[in-house]
């Protein structure tokens, strides 16, 4: 994991709270990856959209357990 790289565990709020947690994190960080943790329903899409405001990219989205893992990057 490279150093520029923040895991937003996001698991257990609804939105809009995961979307702006990532949000908050895209803005301090700038470039890199940043790792998103989230139970909510409608937050992989929500967060999918901030990202793409921000100029992030979503690299990839899973789900496992309940849990869907959505990584972003900015180069």
């Amino acid at each position: 994991m490279a150093d520029n790289t923040k895991i937003v565990d996001a698991r257990g709020l609804s939105c809009p709270q995961p979307v702006l947690i990532a949000s908050t994190e895209m803005d301090a960080l700038g470039v890199g990856r940043i790792e998103v943790l989230t139970d909510c329903g409608a937050s992989p899409e929500n967060v999918g959209r901030a990202a793409k405001a921000k100029g992030w990219r979503l690299a990839s989205s899973s789900e496992e357990g309940g849990t869907v893992r959505l990584v972003l990057e900015k180069a």
